[in-house]
């Protein structure tokens, strides 16, 4: 069964990078991307992901916020938090979402870490 996933963050090579291991992963995986929280946010409801990844600094709205918002109107949607942003406030945010916190910078590992995650791993 085909997903979806959103890959959101303001780094086009981050999302180049996630996009193409996902991708090699899982072939059949429908992926979208938004460079910034707000464009997230009005992607939602068209897109319908199943899966998203944040980047929490990106221009406008952090992706914390964004997530926060995401999550409020579907909490269904696994979401994981990409940041290089290691303080610990940013994590204890991501679990309070009831999301995973993974450093960056986005690795083969990291994306594999993701992955796990929205399969329940």
């Amino acid at each position: 069964m085909s997903k979806k996933v959103l890959i959101v963050d303001d780094s086009k090579i981050s999302r180049m990078f996630i996009r193409q291991h996902i991708s090699a992963k899982h072939p059949d995986w429908i992926l979208s991307e938004a460079t910034t929280g707000e464009e997230a946010i009005a992607m939602i409801d068209v897109e319908q992901p199943d899966y998203c990844t944040m980047d929490i600094n990106m221009p406008g709205m952090l992706g914390t916020d964004a997530a926060k918002e995401i999550l409020e109107k579907y909490s269904n949607i696994r979401l994981v938090i990409f940041s290089a942003n290691v303080q610990e406030t940013y994590q204890e945010q991501a679990r309070a979402l009831g999301t995973i916190f993974i450093s960056k910078p986005v690795t083969e590992t990291s994306i594999g870490q993701a992955i796990d995650y929205f399969l329940g791993v």
